[in-house]
């Protein structure tokens, strides 16, 4: 809230300082206020438009992982090139399962062999787009990276790379079920393109849960916060709204453009819609309610509540909102896409916030606070209301003395740059199949697989070795392939000499003679961050390992999965830079642009970074030191650094705007006593809003999910408890007028220009 200026009159509205809304924001919020039957109407329309209108079906699909890579990638190139060299793509993505513990029958292991030769040969009818298979049994463990004998055997299933991941799978499932049972030990279908179908699935099949579950928990938490059994209808409609309209507009924009919506874009854009449109319309609530304490109208009240928060929530709104929109500088088609949509959504949020949440506060005037009364707090507090604002005073008196206030900086920045040491350690990779929960079939089929080779036997990676005459070379190709298995991380290697003579000649060498692709099987998760790191080190080592091998001469090219993780992890970390440029100097603008300042925006910023780090260091710590995690998931410590740093900016317009309107009046230490009660309040109210929101997307079972939940959560925790109750109001002390540099709204004879405003009753329920 603003204080009110020297000499301005008190709008109705209640205790506390605030200033007198000026001639244009009166205007817009007597307009709302006139209107209020229209806007409802349209709202309600909208959001009926939005709720029951045909899907345009963008993002309805498990987006494929190349779409997420730059095109020019070369694992693309690898891929492209191997299948016009062979025919057909020896990256499957898709695999079936037999696997017996005791055991299977030699019949069994042989029968694998002779279906998937069948299938090659296109002996089955009803194979639909299924084009070839490569059976792998670790048959008296001989097959490269076998760890047991005799239990397992895959097929892994080539098909049209043009069809859609959906198709593939059902085609797997088809297959499988027309041509094995138990007799067969049949596990399950396999694979990246399984794994994220089941992804897809699973958020759908889930989010309706999250969504009941936020809504419930913010109904408990306004409800409870205004006593009230209407208010928590207000702030559901409200943030439902934003949420659908925002979500088929997004839909009608990926449309238009021909690109996709990630499917995990809507429970992001759920957590933070849910979470910021919730808290202003507490504050919109606050107001109003004060308002009709003091006798005010309906119509009048809610005039006064919209032209006092209506420009606090419209700044702190588009603060986020162009945070989010940083991500737009990314050359990563995931963040493209993801930025500018949750950006979007908010700006649509904060619209719905000063139109709809107006509209209703005229129409049901005190009806929004039944049962409860709106009922003036009384300037003579009850004595443990006094008691208590004393406290709270006398706490912050303490915390501002500069010794004080020096320690608690000192304490406070060791704390968070402690907790930020297990940063250093992360790994990121992308692991669909480690995400799904464990007893999803597409994780259980994949841990039989582990069992009797590898676990990255389920997606191996393909060196495709191109020469003149190459294929010619048995002796260099097996030289080359005891090379790669000696290699780190490399459980084992599938060359020309290791396949029946007929399939060996249709998979690993070309009919041309100038190709010759292995299979190379990984030790841990095919997609996980120790995974990637190994591939990584083997691309360097490939001009040695060919030389060595006496192919110096030979192009080489790596794909699969791991390659193509790798890739996107490796332009996740180069977007990096450019995202941080973005996000920093688009929250510095606001910052600036609002406090009139250039030294406190610095500083704040700078405490917003350091919460992040810590929160990340926390997570990475918990996840990949104590849960044993092979990495965060990609996106997840990008998305929560432009979503933290532009909702500590969205707490600094209400923390530190405050503190800058005490000061108009008074000192600076007596401006940070006067505005840190009852802002930092505030700012806790909306942390634990946001925190829950954002937490409970730890109820989807996608460990990427998770990881978000808990970043967020930490995130939003530390920054509103540490760094805008504790570290913020100590660094304005020490660093004092200074921080206002180059305006003069903390000069030290500021206060004296101004008239002392009159003493604020003690803060009490608001």
């Amino acid at each position: 809230m603003i204080p009110r200026a020297p000499g301005e009159r008190a709008v109705p509205g209640g205790e506390g300082p605030r200033a007198r809304p000026g001639r244009l924001l009166r205007g817009s919020a007597r307009a709302v206020v006139a209107a209020r039957y229209v806007v409802l109407l349209l709202w309600a329309s909208l959001a009926a438009l939005a709720v029951w209108a045909p899907s345009t079906g963008a993002g309805t699909e498990a987006t494929r992982l190349q779409a997420f890579i730059d095109p020019q990638d070369t694992t693309l190139a690898t891929e492209t090139a191997s299948a016009r060299a062979f025919g057909f793509p020896l990256i499957s993505r898709t695999v079936l399962v037999q696997h017996d513990p005791q055991g299977l029958s030699v019949y069994d292991q042989a029968q694998a062999v002779l279906r998937a030769t069948a299938l090659t040969r296109g002996e089955y009818e009803d194979a639909g787009p299924i084009v070839g298979a490569l059976p792998v049994t670790n048959t008296l463990a001989a097959f490269p990276g076998s760890t047991r004998a005799g239990t397992t055997a895959l097929t892994f299933l080539l098909m049209d790379p043009d069809e859609g991941l959906g198709d593939r799978t059902s085609a797997a499932q088809r297959w499988a079920a027309e041509h094995l049972d138990a007799e067969d030990s049949f596990v399950g279908v396999s694979g990246s393109v399984p794994a994220r179908v089941q992804q897809a699935r699973t958020l759908h099949e889930e989010l309706a849960l999250v969504e009941v579950t936020t809504l419930g928990a913010i109904a408990v938490v306004v409800g409870l916060h205004f006593r009230s059994l209407v208010a928590p209808v207000l702030a559901i409609v409200t943030a439902g709204t934003a949420f659908f309209v925002s979500l088929r507009l997004a839909e009608l924009v990926a449309g238009a453009m021909g690109t996709g919506v990630p499917e995990e874009l809507r429970p992001l854009v759920l957590a933070l819609l849910l979470g910021v449109v919730t808290d202003y319309v507490i504050f919109y609530l606050t107001g109003v309610r004060r308002a009709l304490a003091e006798g005010a109208d309906r119509l009048t009240a809610a005039r006064t509540a919209t032209a006092q928060y209506g420009p606090i929530v419209a700044v702190a709104g588009v603060t986020v909102a162009a945070g989010t929109a940083a991500l737009v500088v990314a050359d990563s088609p995931f963040f493209a896409a993801v930025g500018p949509a949750m950006a979007m959504s908010v700006l649509v949020g904060v619209l719905v916030s000063t139109t709809l949440v107006p509209a209703v506060m005229a129409v049901l005037g005190r009806a929004l606070f039944w049962p409860s009364r709106p009922v003036r707090t009384p300037p003579a507090a009850s004595g443990a209301g006094r008691r208590a604002a004393a406290r709270r005073e006398r706490g912050v008196r303490l915390l501002t003395r500069r010794p004080v206030a020096l320690a608690v900086v000192l304490g406070c920045t060791a704390l968070l740059a402690a907790a930020s040491l297990p940063l250093q350690q992360l790994r990121l990779g992308v692991g669909f199949v480690p995400s799904l929960p464990a007893d999803a079939p597409v994780h259980v089929a994949a841990d039989a697989a582990a069992e009797g080779f590898a676990p990255g036997i389920v997606s191996p990676t393909v060196l495709l070795v191109q020469g003149e005459g190459v294929t010619g070379q048995r002796r260099q190709l097996a030289a080359l392939g005891a090379a790669l298995e000696r290699q780190p991380g490399v459980a084992g290697v599938l060359g020309p000499g290791d396949l029946p003579e007929e399939l060996a000649r249709r998979a690993l060498l070309a009919p041309q003679g100038d190709a010759a692709r292995f299979l190379v099987v990984l030790a841990g998760d095919p997609m996980g961050g120790t995974a990637i790191a190994d591939l990584r080190a083997l691309r360097e080592d490939l001009p040695a390992l060919l030389a060595g091998a006496g192919l110096g001469g030979a192009e080489r090219g790596v794909g699969g999965d791991t390659a193509l993780a790798s890739a996107l992890v490796a332009l996740t970390e180069d977007d990096v830079g450019r995202i941080a440029l973005a996000a920093l100097g688009v929250n510095l603008l606001v910052l600036v642009l609002f406090l009139r300042a250039l030294v406190a925006p610095l500083y704040l910023l700078a405490t917003s970074v350091l919460a992040l780090t810590a929160s990340l260091g926390l997570a990475t710590w918990l996840f990949q030191d104590l849960l044993g995690h092979d990495g965060l998931t990609f996106y997840v410590p990008f998305a929560a650094a432009v979503l933290l740093v532009a909702l500590g900016s969205d707490y600094n317009v209400f923390g530190v705007g405050t503190i800058w309107a005490q000061a108009r009046t008074a000192p600076l230490r007596e401006a940070v006593v006067r505005a840190v009660p009852q802002s930092s309040r505030a700012i806790t109210a909306a942390a634990v809003t946001l925190a829950l929101s954002f937490g409970l997307l730890a109820l989807v079972p996608l460990r990427s999910f998770l990881e978000l939940a808990v970043v967020m959560a930490l995130g939003i925790v530390l920054d509103a408890i540490v760094v805008r109750s504790l570290l913020v109001p100590t660094l304005l002390v020490l660093v004092g007028p200074v921080s206002g540099w180059p305006g003069h709204a903390l000069s030290r004879d500021a206060a004296a220009r101004g008239t002392p405003p009159r003493t604020a009753a003690p803060a009490g329920r608001p």
